[in-house]
């Protein structure tokens, strides 16, 4: 659509009826059939005429009425020479009208023709149409002179204000579907966060379980292969076992994130500590509740820490300290080093990384590293 105001077409939100109360609508109709009944009263009541003549102006309105229909649909459809030519046709009728004595209805048609020209019609258009119309108007009208220009000028000035309010009721509608596919665009964008969320989720259970589970597995097929005796084999059935169940539990954990149906932290990290020996959890600061993503964080840390224990530094002792301060809550994981487990070789390496990427996402950070006794893990999240 161009931008310059003289050529350019009144939008379809400002030709169209969208956007239009119900009372205007009503209006408008009322002032379209009381405009209908003057020409038709003034076709029958013309006493120069007959009863043929009365009934073919009576036709001839009718087929104004048709051709104005049909100019309002070809400038909706912003078409320039069809719309010309049927205000065109209308302007001829008015001629018409007046030649043969039907002044009232020409004057109407001359008065109509000058008000939609400016109303729907690009303003180059629209000048010289409404100059016509209303130039016929004021040369056949028996007014006083003054009285002539003083309406022509009113029914160009209302042509004018009936343009300006279409156009505003169309930005208005154009705004509003802006609005709708704004909100419909956000929406889109919270379901793929959430999926995204879910996927993060399902990928934490799976790397932090099912990898231990492969290695123990993997163990249990070369010691039957070796011809290991049962009590070995068993040991790592039984572990993998175990490692299911852990990840049977994990997945049940974020489910219920997912759901908004979360334990206490505190709480979480006593039972993640439970079983693991010389592991201590201590909380400081004012306890707050967090969101689920910032809970689930922490706790996808401190299961990815103590893991890395087990898998680094087997038998170390761990100390988790959970910390709440005024803007951010800190976990930190702290090991004393120690021999490598059994499951070193297990896992991408990709578990801090993940939480990493987590935390960034929340707008906090992760930090890694060893330090004079063993390994430290610091999570911070804002609150």
């Amino acid at each position: 659509m161009t931008d310059n105001a003289w050529i350019r077409w009144p939008s379809r939100e400002a030709l169209g009826r969208a956007g239009t109360s119900r009372p205007r609508r009503m209006l408008a109709w009322a002032v379209r059939l009381v405009v209908l009944a003057l020409l038709l009263w003034g076709a029958f009541h013309q006493r120069h005429v007959g009863t043929w003549g009365a009934l073919a102006a009576a036709a001839t309105v009718l087929v104004a009425g048709l051709v104005s229909w049909a100019f309002f649909r070809t400038t909706y459809q912003h078409r320039l020479v069809p719309s010309l030519t049927l205000i065109g046709v209308l302007l001829a009728i008015a001629v018409a009208a007046e030649a043969t004595g039907f002044r009232g209805p020409a004057l109407m048609l001359w008065c109509g023709c000058g008000i939609s020209a400016l109303e729907r019609l690009p303003l180059a258009a629209a000048l010289p149409v409404t100059s016509v119309a209303l130039a016929s108007y004021s040369a056949f009208n028996n007014d006083v002179w003054l009285t002539t220009a003083a309406t022509a000028a009113g029914m160009a000035l209302a042509g004018y204000v009936l343009r300006l309010d279409a156009e505003a009721r169309g930005s208005a509608q154009r705004l509003l579907a802006q609005e709708r596919a704004a909100r419909a665009a956000e929406a889109e964008s919270a379901a793929l966060a959430e999926r995204a969320r879910i996927a993060r989720e399902i990928h934490d259970v799976l790397a932090h379980s099912l990898s231990a589970q492969l290695v123990h597995l993997e163990a249990a097929r070369l010691l039957i292969e070796n011809g290991a005796d049962r009590d070995r084999i068993l040991e790592r059935v039984v572990a993998a076992r175990g490692m299911a169940r852990d990840g049977l539990a994990e997945t049940r954990q974020a489910l219920s994130a997912l759901r908004g149906e979360l334990t206490p932290l505190e709480d979480f990290l006593s039972e993640l500590v439970t079983g693991t020996d010389g592991a201590e959890v201590t909380v400081t600061g004012e306890r707050r509740p967090l969101s689920a993503e910032a809970s689930q964080a922490v706790r996808r840390v401190a299961q990815e820490a103590l893991t890395n224990v087990r898998k680094h530094a087997q038998g170390a002792k761990v100390r988790l300290r959970l910390d709440y301060n005024d803007h951010e809550v800190t976990l930190d994981v702290r090991d004393s080093g120690g021999p490598p487990g059994e499951l070193t070789r297990s896992g991408g390496g990709y578990g801090l990384l993940g939480m990493r990427e987590r935390a960034e996402l929340l707008g906090g950070s992760l930090d890694a590293g060893p330090d004079e006794e063993g390994f430290v893990v610091t999570l911070k999240v804002p609150v």
